[in-house]
């Protein structure tokens, strides 16, 4: 008796390798049925932002073109997931759709839907984990409570035992022997409107599981020996540039937990120091997921609710002068300008730009996030809550309130030869390293010979850091009286 075809659903698991369901299917001998839908529906408001469709559409393309070559082809359709997955196993009979977990409400919320839709038709829902080292539930305090502090938490991971070793992509596909009407990737028109923009991307990125692979092999090569020291300088390639290819899961933390700690082993120990800050950077992803899953209202309101009394500022020319770039502080227009061109900005500038976001602009925290969400190509709403929440002082694990970044040591500490400025604002880029951030307080006749007239060639600051330094603290004094008088 032949076996019923099995669905493999996927999500954010684009990839062939160490894909736990897909193996799981294989090893049934059953045939299988590749799938992904466009579900716009699913996530309400944090629908994909313009980076990340753009990304999408290529890994999508890639996806399809290996599984063609493995004899399966990628069934692509767009709807409602619950009634398209019903849909398609009473077209080919399936006895059972397979699928990696989710973890974003949304996508916990979306399981919950297509097991209830499949099931009473007789077709089994089963789930795999794949996206992250450790599930969200296996990580807990002494007192069994999700942890809210990041130091325990790479602790407890630590003696948690080490991750699941990666698995194999296979090397052949049964397919279903049907022929399925397939929804065309153009039709989903996911590239963005501006052309320029779609440029820099192209320019700066490979989606796609050979992407990731050669990005992860290049970084533990030429980058991880030296990557504790180079991971704060955005003037170097110190770091990974993983995050996009892990948030579409085109690589999985396993592998990239298991391919680091190979290299480290091969060159002796030079790269240990490396080695152990990397492993930390994937157990803070962990970390932000863990949040997530526990708290989920991490993306909207403030983890530490005393922090819903700060006194926000509405200012929309301030707010567009930052996502264009245009703040009259360099090492933050660098950042943002980064950051439109490549859908991608370096880990230490996003916590300068956010810093003068929330602390010098005094503007919500939740608007630079909803920015970041339709620009970068790693859009991930775990890290992206939590890492903005923590820049705020307001998260579980959160930067102290007080710290304020000053954006001009900022820039001459992390870019001391200014050459991340000079690339990613040219109009400023012949000043001497003496005025590269702070232009403002450059003689007159250098800025003359320089060609560059401030608030025409080169806009002024939009804030004095130091009235906007105190400003930002009084208005946590507040919250921190608030919450004095609500515990009293």
């Amino acid at each position: 008796m032949a076996l019923a075809p099995i669905l493999l659903w996927f999500r954010q698991d684009l990839r062939l390798s160490d894909h736990r369901a897909l193996t799981a299917a294989l090893e049934t001998g059953a045939p299988i049925l590749p799938v992904y839908v466009l579900d716009d529906h699913a996530p309400g408001v944090w629908r994909r932002g313009a980076a990340s469709r753009w990304w999408l559409l290529h890994s999508l393309t890639s996806l399809k073109n290996a599984l063609s070559a493995l004899g399966a082809p990628l069934i692509l359709r767009r709807g409602h997931t619950n009634e398209v997955l019903g849909a398609l196993a009473a077209e080919t009979g399936a006895g059972a759709v397979y699928f990696t977990r989710g973890y974003e409400p949304w996508a916990s919320a979306l399981e919950t839907r297509v097991k209830d839709a499949l099931e009473p038709a007789g077709v089994t829902a089963k789930r795999f984990s794949g996206s992250l080292l450790k599930e969200p539930e296996a990580i807990r305090t002494l007192a069994g409570e999700p942890y809210k502090v990041y130091t325990p938490f790479w602790r407890a991971v630590g003696n948690s035992g080490p991750p699941a070793k990666p698995l194999r992509a296979p090397a052949s596909v049964k397919p279903v022997k049907s022929k399925l009407a397939s929804d065309k990737l153009a039709d989903w028109k996911l590239l963005p409107a501006k052309p320029d923009w779609a440029g820099g991307l192209r320019e700066t990125w490979q989606p796609g599981e050979a992407g990731a692979a050669s990005r992860l092999e290049r970084f533990v090569t030429d980058a991880l020996a030296s990557y504790a020291d180079d991971r704060n300088r955005p003037d170097l390639e110190g770091t990974s540039r993983l995050s996009p290819h892990l948030h579409f899961g085109e690589i999985s933390p396993n592998q990239c937990w298991y391919a680091a700690a190979a290299q480290a082993s091969a060159v002796g120990g030079k790269a240990d120091r490396g080695l152990e800050t990397f492993h930390k950077e994937l157990v803070w992803r962990e970390f932000a997921y863990t949040l997530l899953v526990h708290w989920p209202d991490l993306p909207e309101a403030p983890f530490r609710k005393e922090f819903s009394a700060y006194p926000w500022l509405s200012d929309n020319a301030n707010l567009k002068a930052w996502q264009t770039g245009c703040t009259g502080y360099p090492i933050v227009d660098a950042g943002m300008r980064q950051l439109w061109h490549t859908g991608w900005m370096h880990n230490r500038v996003r916590m300068i730009v956010a810093s003068f976001l929330i602390k010098h602009l005094q503007i919500p925290w939740q608007q630079g996030e909803a920015w970041f969400w339709d620009t970068l190509v790693d859009a991930d709403l775990a890290s992206n809550a939590a890492s903005w929440q923590w820049v705020a002082g307001s998260g579980a694990d959160a930067a102290p309130y007080f710290r304020i970044f000053n954006p001009i040591t900022q820039g001459e500490k992390f870019d001391p030869d200014g050459a991340y400025i000079r690339r990613w604002v040219p109009e400023i880029a012949t000043l001497p390293n003496e005025y590269l951030n702070s232009p403002w307080l450059a003689p007159p006749l250098l800025l003359e010979n320089a060609r560059i007239r401030l608030g025409v060639t080169y806009p002024k600051p939009v804030v004095v850091h130091e009235i906007a330094r105190l400003r930002a603290l009084e208005g946590y004094e507040r919250v921190k009286k608030a919450n004095m008088a609500k515990t009293s």
